[in-house]
């Protein structure tokens, strides 16, 4: 398993992540994504995955500007933007390979090996 967790360090589904994969003695590696964010190669994959952008976006989180702002926007220019604003990005995101997940999922995590 090639486990990648984004997310942020206060964001408490991303430690209850890290805790699951820790527990099971499985290597994974965490990318913060308000130091780094996703690339858009990754951040398309993920997307892909997990059914569309649209899928990907916390509409509940801080930053409603920025949110509002993506309803509204052209779907080309929507990429862009939220690469722009990774802090509209549901976390974590849990990748193995090709596969992944958005939010807490230990349910399908255990499905993986």
């Amino acid at each position: 398993m090639n486990i990648q967790i984004f997310g942020t360090k206060k964001c408490n589904d991303t430690k209850k992540a890290e805790r699951f994969f820790k527990e099971r003695g499985i290597k994974y590696q965490f990318i913060d994504m308000k130091e780094k964010g996703m690339s858009k190669g990754e951040f398309t994959s993920v997307a892909r995955a997990n059914g569309g952008i649209e899928k990907m976006i916390n509409w509940e989180g801080k930053d409603q500007d920025t949110l509002a702002l993506l309803k509204y926007i052209a779907d080309e220019d929507k990429l862009e933007k939220i690469l722009e604003n990774p802090q509209v990005i549901r976390t974590p995101v849990v990748r193995n390979g090709k596969q992944s997940t958005l939010g807490y999922r230990p349910e399908v995590w255990k499905g993986w090996s």
